[in-house]
């Protein structure tokens, strides 16, 4: 079975490094002014990663807080990819739609809730 070959998937080397970090910018930039939600958690992230810097008392404890911080980034960047790729596919409302939808919410907010464990535990010992 032949299947149609992206255009994109030959690329090697420098040039596929180049490409990567280009659509991985061009992915930032559309979150950030399309997304509400990334919007308010890059700020946060603004100002807790500075913070984590000031607060945290080793190397693994900043790090442990920085990187409860970005994995927030992270998971709402998948989120709100799985929304945009749904939202694509169908804006009529189907219960599988929404249980996608409230699934990647909840991956967000289990996130969120990792990023207030990190930093209470490592603050407060």
């Amino acid at each position: 079975m032949n299947e149609p070959i992206s255009p994109f998937k030959g690329k090697t080397g420098l040039q596929r490094v180049l490409n990567a970090a280009g659509y991985s910018w061009a992915g930032l930039t559309a979150a950030f002014r399309h997304e509400d939600a990334f919007r308010q958690e890059v700020f946060l992230a603004l100002l807790l990663i500075p913070l984590a810097f000031y607060l945290g008392q080793t190397g693994i404890s900043r790090a442990l807080m920085i990187a409860a911080v970005l994995l927030v980034l992270i998971v709402e960047l998948l989120n709100s990819a799985l929304e945009a790729a749904v939202d694509r596919i169908s804006l009529e409302h189907h219960q599988l739609i929404k249980r996608a939808k409230d699934m990647g919410s909840a991956a967000v907010m289990i996130a969120l809730v990792n990023v207030v464990v990190v930093w209470a535990l490592v603050l407060l010992g």
